[in-house]
């Protein structure tokens, strides 16, 4: 079995009133003003709780609205020798 480290940077523009979460694992979410959080990792993720289980959206609409704020992507494949 060979390790793949994949790195997904983003630059995006997003609202003023998004902000930085820190979940109790230690990782980072964007907590929107509705009272939900996004988890850009894989793909957009959304909770009403960090701690919660996340799911996608099933809204077409808000998966583009998201999908439409990314100014640049850069994605990266490497296998990891040991």
């Amino acid at each position: 079995m060979k390790k793949l480290n994949i790195t997904i940077q983003l630059e995006m523009s997003v609202p003023d009133d998004w902000e930085l979460a820190t979940t109790s694992e230690g990782g980072q979410v964007l907590k929107l003003p509705n009272g939900q959080f996004m988890d850009m990792a894989i793909e957009p993720m959304f909770a009403t709780d960090p701690e919660d289980t996340w799911t996608s959206t099933g809204d077409d609409d808000v998966l583009n609205d998201v999908l439409d704020m990314i100014e640049a992507e850069d994605v990266t494949y490497q296998f990891v020798t040991h």
